[in-house]
């Protein structure tokens, strides 16, 4: 064997076992979080004796409150039910805008329209969240408070901010899933007689439905993990709302709020923890659900 074939061979061997070991080091990343945050939540029902139906249903907040005084609470449903309120509702306002817009710059915006609607995503995909939120307490919430009703601290603030962050993510991966279609649908959809319109509402975006789907799960993925600006903006009040005008509180503004009072061990630190493998198994769900999307897509 000549020194360039070794050589060559030594490279090949060196460039697999990184790629390997990187490969594996992710597994191994992945499955510890999972087994951390599964060994740390499930100490509220194994070693503290919660039951999965007081932690998932109850209503009332008194982790911290002696026996003496009735015992402590842990019920965490109104923190479920408010980030699955702020996060489908803002889903329900980014998702229809987020794929109008990506139809249009796709398919129906010039040249020089696409080149100002590009930069335009990609810088509101950059700001940070606690921008976000800043702009909503500073400017969102006095105009709900003056011109809406309510305390401005509400659901709507949180649906309005939520909306906009996942705006991006949605718009990125409609257009990618509307441009990887062939363009021969297209030309075909118009050789027939069919309008641009027409073309697009019956043809294109029916044919890119798993791709819009799965920018939907993913909008709603960002919108159910995101924190600060969530909290800046929603009030956090421990009470299942009643109105979208009233103060709410989601899984991760109650974690990041709480996590500085506790002590390593006790029931309040545990149900930070549950709350925290909660949050890990509904992305891995949305993960799966976007699989299954896009695998339905592929298959037809």
């Amino acid at each position: 064997m000549s020194v360039y074939a070794g050589w060559k061979r030594y490279k090949e061997i060196l460039g697999f076992s990184l790629a390997f070991l990187s490969a594996s080091l992710v597994i191994c990343l992945t499955v510890a979080v999972f087994y951390f945050l599964g060994s740390k939540g499930l100490d509220t029902f194994t070693v503290n004796g919660v039951k999965p139906s007081e932690f998932l249903l109850g209503t009332l907040w008194w982790p911290d409150r002696p026996l003496e005084e009735g015992g402590p609470a842990v019920g965490c449903l109104p923190f479920i039910l408010g980030s699955l309120l702020v996060s489908l509702t803002a889903v329900a306002v980014g998702a229809p805008l987020g794929i109008v817009v990506a139809v249009f710059m796709v398919e129906i915006a010039p040249s020089w329209g696409q080149k100002i609607l590009q930069p335009a995503i990609e810088i509101l995909a950059g700001i940070p969240s606690v921008v976000y939120g800043y702009v909503g307490l500073s400017l969102l919430v006095p105009f709900i408070r003056n011109y809406i009703g309510g305390g401005g601290f509400s659901v709507l603030a949180g649906v309005i901010v939520l909306a906009v962050m996942i705006l991006p993510t949605i718009i990125s991966v409609s257009a990618d899933s509307l441009k990887a279609l062939p363009p021969q649908w297209k030309e075909a959809a118009l050789s027939l007689g069919s309008t641009r319109w027409q073309t697009i509402r019956l043809v294109l975006v029916p044919a890119a439905r798993a791709g819009l789907l799965a920018a939907v799960v993913l909008g709603l993925a960002r919108a159910f993990g995101e924190a600060l600006a969530v909290q800046m903006v929603i009030g956090n009040t421990r009470a299942i709302p009643r109105s979208i005008l009233d103060p709410v509180i989601t899984l991760t503004s109650a974690i990041t709020m709480d996590m500085g009072y506790t002590v390593a061990g006790s029931l309040w630190n545990n149900v930070l923890w549950t709350m925290s493998l909660l949050l890990l198994l509904m992305s891995f769900l949305f993960i799966l659900l976007i699989k299954l999307i896009v695998r339905g897509g592929a298959v037809r």
